[in-house]
């Protein structure tokens, strides 16, 4: 009797405990699960960092070899402009440049300008004595250069498409293309050199030698002159009426990258520029007209 009491007693007791503990257990497992946070979906990839600005190419030149191409010269405050070529070769003051005879009417300082130097990183306009016409400088943007020409007038000078503003395996493809033409090279993608730049001769073979007639604005075979063989000798036929021709005097001949050089007795020289059915236009074209015409 005694062992069935004492039995009875310790069943008693295991129930109660375990009533006691599993409302405890019952309890604790909400407050675990307020306390674990929930894990947040991992970000894409691509959100992470922003994608790198690109940097833009530069399009001032810093040396005097990045400088020939197009640029856009235009009086400051105005719509007065002229899109000019500057060239490498030598002139009679400093660089050749070249640019349509209605820039003069546009812009009246051009006619002072005979070629043009490279001077303290930035291009100046120079008259037929080297004196500067243009000093320009550099404007704090780096994209334009600014000069003030003697009358206090502001004048700007933009590149359009110049060596400085292509990249550097485009200007230094035809040093590194290979000997075969025909053979693939990824030099051969390069970006194309503007139509101003392109030898002449490319699209126009060079003047053939023979008699030629000087025609004018209104007024046609003024003079004739002969064109010895391979770039020789000029000789004015008699009977010219020109007395422009007879005073520039030329005595020799050449035809070089597209352009064909008169040179005088003394010295000085005109460029030529093929036209079209035998005519060869002075270039650039300043002063009267002046064209060659090839006579049958």
């Amino acid at each position: 009797m005694r062992q069935a009491q004492a039995a009875l007693l310790a069943a008693s007791a295991l129930i109660a405990t375990t009533a006691i503990v599993r409302p405890a257990v019952a309890q604790d497992v909400p407050a675990a699960t307020e306390e674990a946070a929930p894990t947040p979906p991992p970000r894409p990839a691509g959100t992470l960092a922003a994608p790198p600005v690109p940097v833009a190419p530069p399009s001032l030149p810093d040396r005097l070899g990045q400088v020939p191409g197009t640029w856009d010269l235009s009086r400051d405050g105005t719509n007065r402009r002229c899109v000019m070529t500057l060239v490498l070769d030598s002139g009679e003051a400093g660089q050749r440049l070249r640019f349509p005879a209605g820039c003069r009417r546009a812009l009246p300082v051009l006619n002072a300008v005979a070629g043009w130097l490279f001077v303290d990183g930035a291009v100046r306009l120079v008259d037929r004595n080297v004196r500067p016409v243009l000093d320009f400088a550099k404007r704090p943007d780096q994209r334009s250069l600014v000069a003030q020409a003697e009358g206090g007038e502001g004048y700007s000078f933009v590149p359009l498409d110049i060596v400085a503003m292509r990249p550097a395996d485009a200007v230094a493809a035809p040093e590194t293309a290979p000997a075969n033409p025909t053979s693939s090279s990824p030099l051969q993608t390069a970006a194309p050199v503007p139509a101003e730049l392109q030898p002449a001769a490319t699209v126009s073979a060079g003047p053939a030698p023979g008699l030629y007639a000087l025609d004018r604005v209104q007024q046609r075979d003024t003079c004739r002159i002969t064109l010895d063989g391979s770039g020789g000798g000029v000789h004015i036929v008699r009977g010219c009426h020109d007395s422009g021709l007879e005073v520039f005097d030329p005595v020799r001949w050449r035809y070089v990258n597209g352009r064909m050089t008169l040179t005088a007795k003394r010295g000085h020289s005109i460029d030529l520029v093929p036209s079209g059915d035998g005519r060869w236009r002075r270039d650039p074209e300043v002063g009267t007209a002046f064209v060659l015409r090839r006579v049958d």
